[in-house]
């Protein structure tokens, strides 16, 4: 009976066994799926990085190409603002000069008509019968 009884246990023992071994035959084909899957996520990702680091580049390349052409720009109208600037300075002393000129010509005519204002007056006044001066 022992036997029998060892039997009996000895299959227990066996089909608990084959149990733990189906379970890690399950786990392990679960893991490899799970690993498969990652596989591919990594793979989509580094197509994905490649491919934006590819559109980083060319927009870097474009805003260099730009920055130059914007340089050239910047330093074209930098060129013709400082060729205005003395085209107007020039200008603008020429103008001052013909200012000083016409202020100095009309500050003598001024004079002049108010040294003959004097006279008339003085004239006129020395002749108080024939001519009279009214203030008024």
């Amino acid at each position: 009976m022992e036997k029998d009884h060892l039997q009996v246990i000895l299959e227990s023992i066996d089909s608990k066994f084959d149990l733990v071994l189906d379970g890690h035959a399950a786990l392990d084909q679960k893991i490899d799926r799970k690993f498969d899957q990652l596989n591919e996520k990594i793979e989509h990702n580094t197509f994905m990085i490649s491919t934006l680091n590819g559109k980083i580049d060319a927009v870097a390349s474009d805003l260099k190409a730009t920055d130059k052409r914007l340089s050239g720009k910047i330093d074209a109208v930098a060129t013709d603002l400082k060729a205005t600037d003395k085209r107007l300075s020039g200008k603008i002393d020429a103008v001052a000069s013909d200012l000083k000129a016409t202020d100095k010509r009309l500050s003598g005519k001024i004079d002049a008509v108010a040294a003959d204002l004097k006279a008339h007056r003085a004239d006129t006044e020395a002749h108080h019968g024939v001519y009279r001066v009214k203030e008024g």
